[in-house]
């Protein structure tokens, strides 16, 4: 139980006190009226001794009495009716609250810290009403009158006669068989006579006089002159006096409420204040002239539940007749107006007075005389009866006589009983604090009543045995809480009188407490308070006050027990909630939630919420009942869709009332659905046009592509490419790469810049928790707009909502936005800014609500509201969501390090800059699939779809050798496809047949194609005609793409790069991208190999031709068939080569290669004339065609040459790539690339070829050259010197005249390289084996066996030897060995002579 401000000793005592009626004249009453009091409650205040009382107990021992306070009531003669009573202790406690600034107590127990209040003062004034508004009743005498105060006025005409009268009223009152109420402690009540004189107004000598009259009359000890009213009421606001009746009134007890003219029950708080009657039991009260003596009822039945009249008209009825009542209390009235500080003391003086002179001997004396009558009966009548019973029942208990054959519990004694008598003695002694008499007593009489089975008289006695038991000085025993266990079980199970449980459970519940035994307590309150025990509504209100004390029991335990603490508050809450006492059940709901919350108890959670929510809105608390319905639908609910569906509905019903109280306030914060902020994203632009037919759009970006990190980084590098290039080879310092789309992953550090006139997307992302669809209407975008002029001027306009078409910004409303139960959804909502200023996007505005379902849970059905569109919503409210995101945390200093510190993520706060142009790009005929090698025409178109002008058009790709927009000469460039008879993609040329086998000859420089050495390959700029496109333009320029070499699927990445014609300062230039997914089929495998050859002469008769043997393979494993292919042209390119013809010997003209067939052809391949070569500086290629069709293609014009020049820019960039490994020894490093070069023939084949059924399409390859080893090849090393014979095919020889034959043949050595060579020819045999001795065609070289020569770069040197031969026959003259190395090397290379054909030689006889 809580803490209480009287200790349980103070409490007892002052809550059985002695009782004493008041019965007053009229004129008396009329003076006491003046002061707004009646009699009875002018004396309230002062009704305690200030000093202690003695008296003297039956065995004349000396008793002291502390602090003793009489009760003096206004004789009532109705017993209080139930509803009153209830309707009284309803008020009481919704009177008390507790204090505004109350500090609670903060109770650390296991790792909850709560707030608590300590005590309970609502429970404390409930207990006090409860005890005071006890009706008297039969079984005890603690609450009957021992005295009657007469009081008449000394203004009467005959106060004497006056007295006579009161007198006989009392006696009327007390003995006639009309009035059972009120009720009396003894017949010989005393009576105390108080003659009340108005000293304003009266004659003080009268009054004197009359008092004397009195006193001779009715004794000095029973008279008292009580002067008042000392000053007339109109001069209080000179003097300020206290007013100490306030407190006593506002409790309202029942006692001091109305004198008896008053009718049998008015709630009234004054006479004067109001004279409405409220009829609280349904029984109409009538009121006569004289006493009211209409209802009777035995008081013993004071819990008529079952009677539907005494049942309480419910919550509402009392908030009324509460509110009424308050009203009344509080109309500012001052009490004792009249009186003095003097006529206090008066009254304080009086009242000691009568209670030393009047009362405490009157008790006194009562106490003797009881006392004697009890020693005198008992010893007889006891002893006599009990004799009697043991001698002729042999221990039975005697039938008992008809009267008496009742129930149990209602066996009554007649007033005179010897059995009440011990009672009344008891109560006596009880009364004036003499509690070891008084325990005997109700001892002794318990075990009388058990033994007659008079059940109600023996809890009593129990009860109060109980009692005095504990209150005894010194604790002679311990307290007998059984007795009032037993005591409670009476009254509620067999005497079935729930008020009398009540007070046992509330005096034993105190007592328990302070013996520290809580546990004891909470158990005893909670017994009290089950449903069934109780019906109707005042035992909700009980059960409330009983479970909070139960609740604060368990807290105080030694180690307290938080959570029973915490349901108990749930229960008592609830039930203060079924009694109408909102407030209460609103603070027991929140005091329990600080147990639950947090504790993943999400249910229980929820209970309360919804209830703190509902309590809060009925007390119109509505910010309160926002906050607890929103904890309800933020946390991740566990509860069922119904139940989620009903929270949230009367959420949106609440919140549209706060909503309503301030229509013009700032809007709400909303809690549903989440925004996951972070996951914004925003993107700059327009939405991307659909492929329309052949069309189709650059990709671009948008929101709807997932973020690469690898793919973005390639977009940066090609547009620092592209940007250095523009830049003459330097990327500015102040380069950031363009963003179009903003998200978690990208850069924010920075204020975006976007475009006027072009719409701003952002892209919200929302999940809803609840397992009820959301419906948001009117979303859009909540922005500040900070306009910028060029005047310099800056005028901040921040519009929160936009109404119509606002001049700044354009705001895109979603009229309907469904997002299902727990589903995730984006929303993508625009901006248009048309100013250019600074944008700040704060957040989001909508009306929330939810789709009109018929689900009803917890009788909460849909709530009015309607909706038109698509979907119908049952309520909505709105508000707002701001979108607040948490930049990267920083993690570059050390500082940073250490501490948590984040970035700023400015994505959402745009800087809107000026006009720039805007380029869209749109493909025509782009293919999704080509063959390796297949060349594909294509069209782009280039648009500017805004108002500025755009210049410097380039586009930047990785993969420059996919794509081509042709020469840069008009002459080099195809016009269109129609241009040729075949509908060709290439510039062609018709020929005469005589010329299939030799080559026709052509030169380009790779400068007429875009691609200079040094500079980019891969930035090409696109030909614009003027180089600028105006607005509203368009271009389409031809494009030519080859299928990649590799089969599979490509990904070709374009980035078009622009710049406006005007400079601006913050945007130096846009981009587009585009990426293309081509994929590639097997087609033709080619490959190419060179012979030297000396015995190949050219036109000049020089050396150094070569044969050229290409093998091509067709590989292609088409899926819908094989594919045939033809080898129409075969070209050259080189700067120092040429083929000159085809030396195959097949008549067939057209080549065909079906599936998997392979084809070898052979050329011949002359140097090039000087004249055509001119200086390696122009770097001029020659391009030599051999036709095996009869159209000849220019394979030096587009795009056949352009394709030539950006594979041949791959592969330098691919070898440039490629780290040199640094060598120990310079010079042999040297020899070898010297070596290597002289090996290296720089000729590039190129095939073009064709499929039949689609003649326009032509396709080319183009061999890889030989890779080239580190180390030079045995191959490489043998080739260093190239050696020829020269000698007759036969000889003819006469052998019989001359037996030696003597052959000339001319050796050629022809130095290959570039550097000085030393040769060394030795011409002796090698023998191989001791079978080449036996060879017959055995011959010798005459002269030197060695030459050593040496031959200068590109040298071609003759050596003159003789052959010998002894017989005819054919001789291979093949084996002179030839010996080089580099003049200034030491290694010599054999040249590898031996593998070469055989130079047969026929000798012949005439």
């Amino acid at each position: 139980m809580a803490q209480c401000v009287q200790s349980v000793q103070e409490l007892i005592p002052d809550s059985f006190v002695p009782c004493v009626a008041a019965l007053c004249s009229d004129e008396a009453e009329r003076l006491t009226r003046r002061n707004h009091l009646s009699f009875a409650e002018l004396l309230k205040p002062f009704s305690r001794l200030t000093s202690e009382v003695h008296m003297r107990d039956p065995n004349n021992q000396l008793h002291i009495i502390k602090n003793l306070k009489i009760a003096v009531s206004n004789i009532i003669t109705q017993p209080p009716q139930p509803g009153a009573i209830r309707k009284l202790l309803n008020d009481v406690v919704s009177a008390s609250q507790p204090a505004e600034g109350l500090v609670a107590n903060v109770i650390t127990a296991g790792d909850y810290d709560l707030n608590i209040s300590a005590t309970t003062p609502w429970f404390e004034s409930y207990r006090e009403t409860f005890l005071q508004s006890m009706p008297a009743s039969d079984h005890e005498f603690l609450n009957h009158y021992l005295a009657c105060m007469l009081v008449a006025s000394s203004s009467e005409a005959e106060p004497v006669e006056q007295f006579s009268k009161l007198s006989q009223e009392q006696h009327r009152i007390q003995h006639n068989s009309d009035y059972s109420y009120p009720k009396w402690f003894i017949p010989n009540t005393l009576k105390y006579y108080v003659l009340l004189h108005d000293v304003s107004a009266g004659d003080e000598q009268r009054a004197d006089s009359v008092y004397e009259e009195m006193k001779q009359k009715y004794g000095t000890q029973c008279c008292y002159l009580l002067k008042i009213n000392s000053r007339t009421s109109n001069r209080a606001s000179d003097e300020q006096i206290p007013d100490p009746w306030s407190q006593y009134l506002q409790k309202n007890s029942i006692q001091n409420q109305e004198s008896y003219e008053d009718g049998p029950y008015a709630i009234t708080a004054n006479k004067n204040s109001d004279s409405n009657l409220f009829s609280l039991d349904g029984l109409d009260n009538e009121v006569k002239d004289g006493l009211p003596n209409n209802f009777r009822t035995h008081s013993l039945q004071l819990d008529q539940s079952s009677d539907p009249s005494n049942s309480f008209d419910g919550p509402d009825h009392v908030k009324s007749s509460s509110s009424h009542e308050t009203k009344k209390t509080n109309t500012g009235i001052i009490h004792g107006a009249c009186l003095t500080l003097t006529d206090h003391d008066r009254i304080r003086q009086f009242i000691q007075e009568f209670t030393f002179r009047g009362l405490l001997p009157h008790i006194e004396k009562t106490i003797r005389q009881l006392n004697d009558q009890l020693i005198s009966r008992k010893g007889l009548s006891r002893s006599l009866f009990s004799a009697t019973k043991k001698w002729f029942s042999g221990s039975k208990v005697p039938e008992k006589s008809i009267n008496e054959l009742k129930n149990t519990s209602g066996l009554l004694y007649p007033p005179e009983a010897p059995e009440l008598q011990i009672r009344k003695m008891a109560d006596l002694c009880f009364l004036v604090q003499h509690y070891d008499l008084a325990y005997s007593c109700y001892h002794t009489a318990k075990k009388d009543f058990l033994n007659d089975q008079a059940m109600l008289y023996a809890a009593g006695a129990l009860e109060m045995a109980a009692v005095s038991a504990f209150l005894q000085p010194g604790a002679p025993r311990p307290y007998p809480a059984h007795y009032m266990d037993t005591a409670i079980q009476t009254y509620r199970d067999i005497c079935k009188n729930m008020v009398l449980a009540e007070r046992c459970v509330l005096l034993s519940a105190e007592i328990l407490k302070s013996q520290s035994k809580y546990s004891e307590a909470a158990a005893l309150l909670i017994r009290l308070t089950s449903e069934n025990t109780w019906k109707g509504m005042d035992s909700d209100l009980r059960s409330a006050l009983l479970l909070e004390q139960a609740a604060h029991c368990f807290i105080n335990m030694k180690s307290p027990m938080v959570r029973k603490y915490a349901f108990h508050m749930i229960l008592a809450g609830h039930r203060f909630s079924k009694a109408g006492q909102k407030k209460h059940a609103l603070r027991c709901y929140c005091q329990a939630m600080q147990v639950y919350k947090g504790k993943g108890w999400s249910l229980a959670e929820d209970h309360i919420n919804f209830t703190i929510g509902r309590q809060s809105y009925t007390l119109r608390q509505l910010d309160n009942a926002v906050s607890a319905f929103r904890h309800i639908l933020i946390n991740e609910s566990k509860q069922s869709a119904p139940q989620q569906g009903a929270f949230l509905r009367e959420y949106l019903y609440v919140y549209k009332n706060v909503s309503q109280l301030s229509p013009d306030g700032p809007l709400p914060q909303l809690p549903l659905p989440y925004i996951n902020s972070s996951a914004t994203r925003l993107f700059f632009g327009h939405d991307r046009r659909p492929a329309d037919g052949e069309k189709q759009a650059a990709t671009h970006i948008s929101l709807d592509q997932e973020y690469d990190s690898e793919s973005s980084q390639q977009w940066r590098e090609l547009e620092e490419q592209v940007v250095a290039v523009v830049n003459k080879g330097v990327i500015p310092s102040n380069f950031h790469p363009i963003q179009y789309c903003l998200n978690s992953y990208s850069d924010n550090s920075r204020f975006p810049l976007a475009v006027v006139e072009e719409p701003i997307t952002v892209e919200v992302a929302f999940r809803n928790p609840l397992k009820v669809p959301l419906l948001l209407t009117d979303l859009s975008l909540l922005w500040k707009f900070q306009p910028k002029d060029f005047s310099g001027m800056d005028n901040e306009e921040v519009k929160e909502l936009v109404t119509g078409e606002p001049k700044m910004i354009g705001t895109e409303v979603v009229s309907e936005f469904l997002i299902n139960s727990e589903e995730s959804k984006v929303a993508r909502l625009k901006l248009f800014p048309h100013h250019i200023g600074e944008l700040h996007i704060l957040g989001v505005v909508y009306n929330l609500g939810t789709i009109q379902g018929s689900v009803t849970v917890d009788g909460i059905g849909a709530l009015p509201g309607c909706h038109t569109g698509k979907y119908s919503s049952s309520m909505s409210v709105r508000g707002r969501q701001d979108l607040e995101i948490q930049g990267p945390r920083l993690n570059n200093t050390k500082e940073e390090k250490t501490s948590i510190k984040y970035g700023p993520d400015r994505r959402l706060d745009p800087i809107i800059t000026e006009e720039m142009p805007l380029l869209e790009v749109f493909f025509i005929h782009f293919p999704t699939g080509l063959l390796c090698g297949e060349i594909r025409k294509a069209y782009v178109e280039f648009v500017n779809v805004s108002k500025c002008p755009l210049t410097g058009l380039k586009v930047v790709s990785k993969r420059p050798e996919f794509f081509t927009f042709g020469g840069n000469t008009a002459v080099l460039t195809p016009l269109s496809p129609s241009a040729s008879e075949n509908c060709s993609a290439y510039k062609t040329v018709v020929t005469e047949s005589t010329s299939m086998c030799t080559a026709l000859i052509s030169s380009a420089s790779s400068l007429d194609f875009g691609i200079g050495i040094g500079s980019q390959p891969e930035v090409i700029p696109v030909p614009l005609p003027d180089t600028v496109l105006l607005p509203g333009a368009s271009v389409q320029l031809p494009m030519w793409l080859r299928g990649p070499d590799e089969e599979g699927v490509h990904e070709i990445n374009f980035l078009f790069y622009y710049e406006s014609v005007k400079k601006q300062p913050k945007i130096r230039h846009r981009i587009l991208r585009h990426t293309a997914v081509i994929c590639t089929s097997r087609s033709l495998n080619v490959r190419a190999t060179v012979c030297r050859s000396n015995s190949l002469e050219d036109e000049e008769g020089r050396g150094g031709n070569m044969l050229v043997f290409v093998d091509v393979e067709n590989i292609n494993t088409s899926e819908a068939g094989v594919k045939e292919f033809h080898i129409v042209q075969v070209s050259s390119s080189s700067k120092h080569w040429k083929l000159q013809k085809s030396v195959n010997l097949s008549e067939n003209k057209d080549a065909k290669l079906a599936s998997r067939e392979k084809g070898k052809f052979c050329f011949k391949a002359v140097r090039c004339k000087e004249k055509e070569a001119v200086t390696q500086s122009s770097e001029k290629y020659t391009f030599a065609d051999i036709i095996f069709g009869n159209e000849q293609i220019v394979s030096s014009a587009s795009p056949c040459a352009d394709f030539f020049h950006r594979s041949l820019s791959s592969e330098l960039k691919k070898s440039r790539a490629q780290p040199s490994v640094h060598k120990v020894k310079q010079s042999l490093e040297d020899a070898v690339r010297v070596i290597q070069k002289c090996s290296e023939v720089d000729l590039n084949i190129v095939i073009l070829w064709k499929e039949p059924p689609e003649m326009e399409l032509l396709k080319f390859v183009r061999p890889e050259n030989t890779t080239v080893s580190s180390r030079p090849s045995v191959e490489q090393l043998s080739s260093l010197i190239k050696t020829s014979l020269h000698y007759p095919e036969s000889f003819n020889h006469p052998f019989h005249q001359k037996s030696l034959c003597f052959v000339p043949v001319t050796l050629l050595l022809s130095n290959c390289s570039k550097a000085d060579v030393d040769v060394i020819v030795d011409l002796r045999h090698k023998t191989t084996s001791p079978e080449a001795l036996e060879i017959h065609g055995s011959f010798t070289w005459l002269g030197q066996t060695q030459y050593k020569l040496q031959l200068k770069s590109q040298e071609i040197h003759s050596l003159q030897l003789k052959a010998c031969f002894v017989h005819t026959g054919v001789y291979n003259l093949g084996t002179p060995r030839v010996f080089a190395k580099l003049s200034d090397q030491v290694t010599v290379f054999e040249t590898n002579q031996q593998n070469s054909m055989p130079a047969l030689i026929i000798i012949n006889n005439v």
